[in-house]
């Protein structure tokens, strides 16, 4: 199935794997909460044991080193696409109040990204993460 937009995850390059699973469990649910719409119907197995509804379509996961992030953040908010944060200081924070404080306090062309999640027509993600390449 061909879809008209894309979700992608672009996250640092030098992240432990933790701190990139964290980053990118945090943002998907970003995207979810900001377009509910692209959740699919809830799970169910031949026993008849229901699931979790999931996000019915894939989400695309990058990387790139610090400079690729701020770029690619540049291009999205020129484009007036919504974006999805985490920055360096959310792995030191424990509560969604703390999360949003921390970003809060730094001007957003000083933010430490480590990630950040969009959603957008095909063609406006693929040029918001030019030069990041899929995560292996």
């Amino acid at each position: 199935m061909a879809f008209d937009t894309k979700i992608a995850v672009l996250l640092r390059d030098d992240l432990e794997m933790w701190q990139r699973l964290n980053a990118t469990a945090f943002l998907v649910s970003g995207v979810t909460a900001a377009y509910p719409q692209l959740v699919g119907e809830a799970y169910a197995d031949a026993d008849g044991t229901p699931y979790l509804a999931m996000l019915g379509q894939p989400v695309l996961v990058f990387e790139g080193d610090a400079a690729t992030l701020t770029a690619a953040h540049e291009r999205a908010l020129r484009r007036d696409v919504t974006v999805g944060v985490f920055t360096a200081d959310l792995f030191r924070t424990g509560n969604d109040d703390d999360n949003r404080a921390a970003v809060a306090a730094v001007a957003g062309a000083d933010l430490d990204l480590v990630g950040l999640a969009v959603h957008a027509p095909r063609n406006a993600v693929d040029k918001i993460v030019k030069g990041a390449r899929l995560h292996p």
